[in-house]
This record gives C-alpha cells, structure tokens and sequence, in this order.
C-alpha cells in the first residue's frame, strides 16, 4: 500500500489515504474509531483486480477533521471533495458502519459519480430505543467519556480470530484522537434516516452485509437496505458481529467480488 496526503479545499484541509493496484477504481471508507488499515485483509485481495483506495476519516487517521458540529450531510459534502480531486470517474464506493452511512448518503445524492455501493454493517431507521441508546453515548464521548471496553465486547467473540482483530482494533481505539472521534459519532447517532428516503434512487448494485450476531446493524437493517433499493441485495454472515470484514474476511471479499462482479447498469429486459 502506498499512503498518500492529499490537499482539499477549505475547509476540509488535507485527505490521508492508503492506494495499491490497478484498474477500476474502488473507495473504501472505514467506521468510527478506525482507520483505512481496518480495511486490510480487502485492500490485499480486491488490489489484485481493481485501484482500491481506502480513506482516513475526518479527523481519523491522517484526515483533518470536520468544523464542530458537523453532521452526516457535512461528511457526505467532504466525500465529494475528495472525489473531486481524486478525479477517478465514476466508483464502486464502500462503506463500514459509519463509512456505510457516508458511502449511502453519497450514492443518493451523487448517483452519478458511483457505480455500485457496498454497505457493510451499515444502520437504516433505527428504533426509537436504539436511537436513544446511541444519541447517549455520543453525549458521553462529547462529554469526553471514552469506553473503550463497550464496543469492544459488543464487536467481538471469544474465538481464536476474533481475539486476534479485537486486540487490533482496540489498538487503534485507544489511539483515536478524541474530537474526531466524538465528532463522527455524533454524526452516526443522528443519521441512520437521514437518506433512508433516498435509497430508491440508487440504480447501481447495492450489497448491504452485515454479521447475524451484530446487535446494531441488524440482519433486518440490511434485509431494508437492499429492499429499498432498486438493485439491492443483502448478505448475511453467520457467526458474526460487527467488524465482520476483520473476522471473517475471506467471506466478505468473496462477498465484495460479486458485488463489483455485477453490471454497473441493469441489463435491458
């Protein structure tokens, strides 16, 4: 992988990014807390075939972060200005849980500069008690709570692997820089509706993955996604939970091939 800074327009400032490969261009943009290394075990395989570049966050990573008080809209806005000096075209676009919400939210309102979007472990319409319970924790890493240990137990099992990418991740949770983390996590809280509306008009392949043992991002959140959209289909992995693509990544690259296996445009009936 080649790590790459890049200078945005204000007020986005600078753009950190992992690139390998060649070929069509494929965007992958990581969740909360992470970075673009989370998407390792896919940036090895799916390099082999396509130019894959895996962006830091706003304020994740290398990537200067936000103007306090952003929200889901101001992160699909940076999307599109990193794109824009990307200058690829159009992409197949990716996204995990907070990455998945950027990566839908642009789908909807840039059609055409995106191919085909993957959502993984992504959320859609929460209840109004799984709402609460996230706009709560976000009051809480504001307020400059940072619980470490919660997620982690939610994200993960006890298995061999599992402990293996738990101890990965935790790594790279506790060296988040805290604003940026507070910043996008607030911006997940309140924005799992925020595009829901839009879904049908994504005409590319939509795949929306997710683990039957994630308790956030549902079986049933994926089931709507690709129900909502006109080419959708959902996937759904056993054994399972929230950092799906570190756990298990032969199944969600196997996953990711078909989906950009898939024709960009539907075949005419």
């Amino acid at each position: 992988m080649t790590p790459t800074t890049l200078q945005l327009s204000e007020p986005y400032g600078t753009v950190t990014c992992q690139r390998a490969g060649r070929g069509d261009p494929l965007v992958l943009i990581h969740g909360v807390g992470m970075r673009s290394a989370a998407w390792g075990p896919q940036i090895e395989a799916l390099s082999l075939t396509h130019r894959v570049i895996a962006l830091d966050m706003p304020g994740h990573g290398g990537s200067a972060p936000l103007p306090a008080g952003a929200e889901l809209p101001d992160y699909v806005a940076w999307l599109h200005e990193v794109l824009r000096v990307l200058d690829l075209g159009p992409v197949s676009l990716a996204g995990h849980s907070m990455g998945a919400l950027i990566a839908g939210g642009y789908a909807v309102c840039h059609s055409e500069n995106v191919s085909r979007v993957a959502l993984l472990n992504g959320v859609f319409r929460r209840s109004p008690e799984a709402r609460a319970a996230v706009e709560a924790r976000a009051a809480e890493i504001r307020a400059g709570t940072f619980d470490l240990e919660t997620p982690l137990i939610r994200w993960f099992g006890e298995s061999e692997a599992e402990q293996a990418a738990r101890a990965q991740v935790a790594d790279w949770l506790s060296g988040v820089n805290i604003d940026g983390y507070a910043a996008a996590y607030s911006a997940f809280a309140g924005g799992d509706s925020t595009y829901a509306d839009g879904f049908g008009g994504i005409n590319g392949p939509l795949l929306a993955l997710t683990g039957d043992g994630d308790p956030n991002s549902t079986p049933q959140m994926a089931q709507a996604m690709a129900e909502a959209a006109p080419r959708g289909r959902a996937i759904v992995i056993e054994g399972h939970r929230h950092m799906v693509n570190l756990t298990a990544p032969a199944a969600v690259n196997a996953a990711l091939r078909g989906w950009l296996d898939t024709a960009a445009e539907k075949e005419p009936s």
